[in-house]
């Protein structure tokens, strides 16, 4: 499931469209970085919960940064010092079922084929979702229609 903006930015009146936006790339449903002006700037990251049965939900979501770390991404991304980037900021999507916007999160870069992986948050929610198995029917059939993130 991967949301195609971060939720503040969902919320600004002109979206990723406002004027001194930049991304990564010409459309944010492949973009992997985006800064917008008075909202912020953020990172695409993957975020997994292991469900029972052995399935597995990944989210892609955003993560909002410092603007340094955005800079640090940025200019590591396409290069081999990518695969030891690590980025802390917060949560820019709210889960479906949990909620959990704002929340801590770090992440790391665990496949260098793919965006970093979020594998730990102070909050304690966040933090079992990382690390503990979900009932995977309850959990399935309570998600909305991806095409609505």
């Amino acid at each position: 499931m991967r949301f195609r903006l971060p939720d503040p930015v969902a919320a600004a009146s002109d979206q990723e469209a406002t004027a001194g936006t930049w991304m990564s790339h010409d459309d944010p449903n492949i973009s992997v970085m985006m800064q917008v002006p008075n909202v912020g700037p953020f990172v695409r990251c993957l975020l997994p919960i292991q469900l029972t049965g052995g399935f597995t939900i990944t989210f892609g979501v955003w993560l909002a940064v410092h603007p340094d770390d955005l800079q640090r991404a940025f200019g590591t991304w396409w290069e081999p010092e990518y695969s030891e980037l690590v980025l802390d900021g917060y949560l820019a999507n709210e889960l479906p079922v949990w909620g959990l916007l704002g929340a801590p999160a770090h992440a790391h870069v665990v496949n260098e084929d793919h965006t970093p992986v979020i594998d730990r948050s102070s909050v304690p929610l966040l933090s079992r979702l990382l690390t503990q198995e979900q009932a995977h029917e309850e959990l399935l059939a309570s998600l909305p229609d991806r095409k609505a993130c």
